[in-house]
């Protein structure tokens, strides 16, 4: 499909109430409302176009920036041209996107949560915290000492950090406590130390997970039963 039939379908398919949900949110305009649902089904239809995926960017319309996500091939993405989606970025819902479908998937994931996760840009440290949530998850090779160093880092400095940076700190801290049994205890006892994470979320029903608690659950359900992959919490999205 064509750019311009990409924005014409978005267009059709978005809705006053989505679009008002997303601006509680944080979306700005340009933006049609359209269905997390719906751009999903769209992007399966389209498949992976980096090419597609630069002009949905380039519209700099919030459902399309969405979309682009969906459909970037993250092969065909280097880190400079990663920076420059990323700092163009306004709202929590996009960094998620942004980061799960594809700077986790652009190679060099550590050096680029390294270099994300010490920066003051509220959006920029969340993504960095997005993506050592993701390594706890699926990088199996990592030892257990490289994330009792982030946890220490988490615990040292989440109360000096941005709003949405610290709701993804807390979320690295769950990751990483649910990895295996060692580090769910040293994670608990991290969360003890640090105490309740206020994040504020605005005009929305979303809240900050409490850590120990969430830990605890999945911990005891991966106790009973085979996972079939640990899953940490997303930050809230709409």
């Amino acid at each position: 499909m064509t750019i311009e039939a990409v924005m014409a379908e978005l267009a059709a398919r978005g809705s006053p109430q989505t679009a008002d949900l997303y601006r509680r949110h944080g979306a700005r305009e340009p933006l049609f409302g359209v269905r997390f649902a719906d751009l999903r089904a769209l992007a399966k239809h389209l498949g992976r176009d980096q090419g597609l995926a630069r002009q949905l960017w380039a519209s700099g319309n919030a459902d399309a920036r969405l979309l682009g996500c969906m459909v970037a091939e993250p092969a065909q993405m280097g880190d400079a041209e990663l920076d420059a989606w990323l700092a163009e970025i306004d709202y929590y819902v996009l960094v998620d996107e942004f980061v799960g479908d594809v700077a986790a998937k652009t190679p060099g994931v550590h050096d680029r949560m390294e270099r994300w996760r010490t920066s003051r840009s509220d959006w920029t440290g969340q993504a960095g915290y997005d993506l050592l949530a993701y390594l706890a998850m699926k990088d199996a090779s990592l030892p257990d000492d490289y994330f009792l160093a982030h946890l220490a880092i988490i615990e040292r400095e989440i109360r000096g950090r941005g709003n949405r940076t610290r709701h993804a700190m807390n979320n690295a801290l769950i990751a990483i406590g649910i990895r295996n049994h060692r580090l769910e205890a040293a994670a608990i006892e991290a969360s003890e130390r640090i105490g309740e994470v206020v994040v504020d979320h605005g005009e929305t029903g979303c809240v900050t997970p409490a850590a120990i608690p969430y830990i605890e659950r999945s911990r005891a359900r991966a106790r009973v039963r085979k996972p079939a992959g640990t899953r940490a919490p997303r930050a809230s999205s709409p």
